[in-house]
């Protein structure tokens, strides 16, 4: 069996994500500091991003939504108009933070499109995703990109046919366990873990230790000669 596809993922994956997101939320947290302490804040913030998820989506707009919601109920009634203005700002900051690829994604990216269809299989909002490829230079890379509402089984089914050989030729590779690797390892997908430095509480899960399709990765630069040996195993 030869691998012909590999789906990846792109945030925290070819460029940084999470840090930004962090980084906010703590300024979320200062500006809060006066109704609320640090955390019961973030775990406020937790169960209103959680809450928020079906009907918002993944993305900044959405995390700015909850924000702004969190601080409504933690300020009790409070005029806190200031601070919802201070919410917006950091909100639209994020959406025009820019995108900085991780250590050696351009290299991999370029080696692994000579040798294999390379389709962008991403969660978040429509137009951020577009604009975040469009200004990381590697969208020339891609065969496809495909910005998903939800990472499911049924996703990399329905990807994986439309733009490959199928889940059991393909290979998808990034930080998320719970979105990237398991449910493409459900669908008979190759999976590829590379952990970022954090990870959205959200996106944890266990590992599948011991399955044949599965790998970690220290780094992105490390894939090309994981696919080969998957490849020779496989055959």
């Amino acid at each position: 069996m030869t691998i012909t596809t590999v789906g990846l993922d792109a945030d925290d994956t070819l460029w940084h994500n999470e840090t930004i997101f962090r980084l906010t939320q703590d300024r979320f947290v200062a500006l809060l500091a006066p109704y609320a302490d640090e955390p019961n804040l973030r775990e406020h913030l937790a169960a209103v991003e959680r809450r928020n998820l079906r009907l918002y989506g993944y993305g900044v707009k959405g995390f700015t939504l909850s924000m702004i919601e969190t601080a409504m109920e933690v300020a009790d009634g409070a005029d806190i108009t200031p601070v919802l203005r201070e919410i917006l700002a950091a909100g639209r900051e994020m959406l025009s933070h820019p995108v900085e690829p991780l250590a050696g994604v351009p290299e991999t990216l370029a080696i692994l499109a000579d040798r294999y269809r390379l389709v962008l299989i991403t969660k978040g909002d429509l137009m951020h995703q577009e604009n975040k490829l469009a200004a990381s230079g590697l969208g020339d890379l891609f065969a496809a990109v495909e910005i998903v509402s939800e990472k499911d089984r049924a996703t990399y089914e329905r990807v994986f046919e439309r733009y490959g050989t199928g889940a059991a030729e393909a290979a998808m590779v990034g930080n998320s366990m719970k979105s990237d690797v398991l449910p493409a390892i459900e669908a008979g997908a190759f999976g590829a873990y590379i952990p970022y430095v954090v990870t959205w509480a959200h996106e944890l899960a266990d590992a599948p230790e011991g399955h044949p399709r599965y790998g970690e990765l220290s780094a992105i630069t490390e894939l090309p000669a994981w696919l080969e040996t998957m490849d020779r195993e496989t055959a």
